[in-house]
Parts: structure tokens; sequence; C-alpha cells
């Protein structure tokens, strides 16, 4: 059974970092795309960050605060999130998909999702 288990969420203030975890196990994800995504309240899932064996993207809102990286050994995905703003208050997923190369931002071709971790940034 393929699980993906994100932690790292919380309560910050506006200017904070926090970093994410997402754990994976039942399958290895190694060369395939993994990607970082967020939904706010009354808002679409949107992507925030991809890496694949190509190569990383990050969401222009999000460039040059945020960096996704992974450690294949340990089976975990990352998100560095640094200069946390109000807007970047939602739940924060992470995914997989079956495919490698570069990074993807369609959400429809993530097969695996975890349950989320929320983020709530004050200002």
């Amino acid at each position: 059974q393929v699980q993906l288990v994100e932690s790292g969420g919380g309560s910050v203030q506006a200017g904070d970092s926090l970093r994410l975890s997402c754990t994976w196990s039942g399958r290895t994800f190694n060369n395939l795309v993994m990607g970082w995504f967020r939904q706010a309240p009354g808002k679409e899932r949107e992507m925030v960050a991809s890496i694949g064996s190509l190569g990383t993207a990050h969401a222009g809102s999000v460039k040059g605060r945020f960096t996704a990286s992974r450690d294949n050994a340990k089976n975990t995905l990352y998100l560095q999130m640094n200069s946390l703003k109000a807007e970047d208050t939602a739940v924060y997923y992470c995914a997989a998909t079956n495919e490698g190369g570069a990074p993807n931002a369609r959400l429809h071709e993530y097969i695996y999702w975890g349950q989320g971790t929320q983020v709530t940034v004050s200002s």
C-alpha cells in the first residue's frame, strides 16, 4: 500500500520559516516526479513546487522563498519555506506521479497524494 505522509506544518508569524517533510512508503519514487501543492479555503489546489530527475520548478508566488528538495535514501521530500506570508496559509499536500523527467504542474497527473498538513501564517 502506497502512503505519503506530510509533517511539519503549524502556525507561525509572517516572516518565519517552516520545513515540511513528506515520507513515502509502499513503492519507490526515486526517479519519478513529485510535487508540493497547496489549497487555501475557497481556492483551487495549486502547484507550489515540482521536482523530477531533470530539475525543480517553483511557482512564481513562492520563487526565492520556498525550496523543494528530496532525499531518496530517506524516502523523503522536503519543502523549505522562508519569509512566510499570510497568503501562504493553506493545507499543503505532497504528491507523486508515475512519470519521470521534467517537473510537472499538471495536477491530474499526480496519482498519489498525502493527507495534507495545515500551514497558518499570521500577519
